[in-house]
This record gives structure tokens, sequence and C-alpha cells, in this order.
């Protein structure tokens, strides 16, 4: 037992460079039983871009990276009107697991969230995952009071009406060919029975997703939801960011993520961040027709998973999803305070 303490007397903590990846990859994939480089070296390549918005740690010890943390700043998911660390990818070599070099990396997360005006740290896991929960606890986390509910693209009524198949009449010619040039339905005339034209959400569109943000919320986040549409737009791979319009203006937005990991993640998930519809637009299929394109771009990328977290207070966000197919996650949603 002193070894380990003597090593982690050795340790330093420095922020994750580009020459890490390869050590990450390689630790992570001892970790988690597969190699997940394309998620890893996607969160690096965002935290050289956003470094506002990303924190990224690792352990150097005997001049070689020992271990890692990192977490993303976020504004507020789903209401949440405060400024949270969402902690993403986690790992430390199996002689420094107890010797307090965890607790150091989550220090660093911890001081660096708080300078940025974070007053809390999440994050989601498995319940499966004995150890990960062990040290969440040590660590002083608890359960939220939300749920993680997820769905499935392909079992999901939703995707069948955005992709379902074309029914093309047959032509009046001799030998009833097809006319394929006839008028046809397009999707956005699709859409149109749901009351809403879906699009990808643009900067000119910002404007009025922050006033609908605002009316639901309570809150300003146009810093957070800017960032989230810049993301969407150097990589629409990896971030979705849907608006719906009708009558001339914007009615709803969704936006949502791909992650190609977090702990224990078998599959690629596209992650809910937030929902909105135009008070005065409601019921009127705004968001099923906003979570029905989610779900066709989704199955164009081959991502079947798709995963939110919701307050159990937010009953009626809690319905819609229900409606839409979602059902409980076996993953579990923890919080602490900073």
């Amino acid at each position: 037992m002193a070894q380990p303490a003597a090593d982690a007397d050795k340790v330093t903590i420095r922020p994750l460079q580009s020459s890490d990846l390869e050590t990450v990859v390689a630790m992570d994939a001892v970790f988690e039983g597969r190699t997940r480089r394309d998620y890893i070296e996607t969160r690096l390549r965002a935290a050289q871009q956003q470094p506002e918005r990303h924190a990224q740690f690792g352990a150097i010890c005997n001049n070689e990276l020992a271990g890692y943390m990192t977490a993303r700043l976020v504004s507020g998911d789903f209401g949440q009107r405060q400024a949270s660390l969402r902690i993403e990818l986690m790992g430390l070599r199996p002689e420094l697991a107890r010797a307090g070099v965890g607790r150091r990396l989550f220090e660093a997360l911890q001081g660096w969230g708080q300078r940025r005006g974070a007053v809390e740290a999440r994050t989601v896991a498995s319940w499966k995952r004995s150890g990960l929960l062990a040290w969440f606890a040590a660590m002083g986390f608890e359960l939220t009071n939300s749920l993680v509910l997820e769905g499935r693209v392909g079992n999901s009524a939703l995707y069948g009406e955005r992709d379902g198949p074309l029914s093309i009449e047959p032509g009046a010619g001799p030998g009833r060919e097809v006319d394929f040039g006839r008028a046809e339905a397009n999707d956005q005339e699709r859409f149109a029975r749901h009351g809403a034209d879906v699009r990808a959400m643009t900067t000119a569109d910002l404007d009025a997703v922050v006033r609908i943000d605002r009316e639901q919320t309570g809150g300003e986040r146009r810093e957070d939801l800017a960032a989230r549409l810049a993301e969407a737009e150097r990589d629409r791979a990896i971030r979705a960011s849907l608006c719906a319009h009708c009558d001339g203006t914007v009615v709803g937005y969704l936006m949502a993520r791909v992650d190609l990991g977090d702990f224990g993640r078998p599959e690629p998930v596209a992650v809910i961040d937030t929902l909105g519809v135009d008070a005065a637009y409601a019921h009127r299929g705004i968001g099923r027709a906003l979570m029905a394109q989610l779900f066709a771009n989704l199955g164009a990328l081959r991502v079947d998973a798709v995963e939110t977290s919701v307050q159990l207070t937010q009953t009626a966000l809690l319905g819609f999803l229900v409606a839409c197919g979602f059902g409980n996650s076996p993953r579990l949603a923890f919080r602490r305070a900073l």
C-alpha cells in the first residue's frame, strides 16, 4: 500500500495535449473493452476549438500520462438555469486507483468550473458499473431528481413517419408506366402534416430560439445556445440543431449531440440537450415534427439510440417523450454541488 502513495506524490496535473491522444485512446480501450478513438479525438478537438467550454486534465507520473478526466461547461439542459460541468470521460492506471489521483483530477475540474461560474458537476453512468458508482459516491455525488430516458430509432413510429416507403401511382400509358416526372409530395410537405417545416438551424434562427428558450426557462442562455449551434455547423455528424418554421417564423427547436462514448455505452447515442416550442403553437404537432426529423437524421447516420434526462417535475415533457416511444434507461443521473 505504501508504493501507490509514493507514486501519487510524484503525480502532477496538467491540461491534456494533442500528444496525449494515443495514450488516452489506449487506456480507454482497456477500460471499455473496445476502442473509441473517433469519440476521444472529437472531444479533444472540441476542447481546442472552444477552450472556455471544455476542461480536459491529465495526471502525469514518471513523465507519462497515468490518468485523465474531461468535462464540458453547459448552461442548462431542459430548463436548468445555472451553469454546470458535465463529466464525459475519465480513466486512471490501476496502480494509482486508490492513491487519490482521481480526486486530484476532479479537484482540477472543479476549480476550472468554479472560475467559469459552474455551480455543480453532473454525469450519467450505468447502474452496472459498480466501481465507477462507488467512486462517484466517494466524491460526494448523489442521485438527481431526473429520469434518464432512451428510445430506439429503428423501433419508433416517428422514424416510419419520416422515412416510410413512397407510394407512387402507376401512370396512364399503355404499360401503366410509373410517371416519375409528375408532382410528388416532398419531405417538407410531409412535415406540413404536423404543422411545421423542419430544417437545420442556422444563425438567422438564433434570436427566435433564444426568445422561445427565455419564455420557457425564464433565463438568458444566448451564449450557450450559440455555442451549441456553432458546434453543429462545424460538424453535423456530431451535433444536430433543428428548427421548426411555421407562418414565416421559428416556432420550435431541438438540440442534440451524438456521443460515441461516455461511461460504458456500447454504441453511439444521440443525447437530446434541449427542446422548446413557442407557447402560441403548443399542441399542434411541432414537437413531434422536430423529433421525427431528428430520428430521420439519426437513421441516416446509423445511430439507433437516443437518450435524454428529464426532471420528475417536468410532467408535460415526460409525457411527450413517453408518447414518442421513450422508456427507462439503465443509466442513472448524478450531481454534486461545487
